[in-house]
């Protein structure tokens, strides 16, 4: 009975401990780095592959594209000062 008893205390450690580490992790950012995410139009499903500077449709749904709002053309931002 001891045993079962330490047992099922290191178990439940174990399983509180696990998941309390893995809330941690942030893998938006190392997702979201694809043409799918990064182009001027993207695929509302984000397929993999699709994505493209000019609208159209996606190659692997058939979706329409959809204009990205977070893209920038010439990749930096603008913000805070004119040209």
């Amino acid at each position: 009975m001891k045993y079962l008893k330490i047992f099922l205390m290191s178990f439940a450690f174990s399983v509180t401990a696990l998941g309390l580490s893995s809330c941690g992790s942030n893998t938006d950012a190392t997702e979201k780095q694809g043409k799918e995410y990064t182009s001027e139009y993207i695929c509302p499903m984000h397929c993999e592959g699709s994505g493209s500077e000019e609208a159209g449709k996606c190659p692997v749904c058939n979706m329409d594209y959809v204009e990205n709002e977070d893209h920038k053309a010439d990749s930096h931002d603008h913000d805070g000062h004119n040209h």
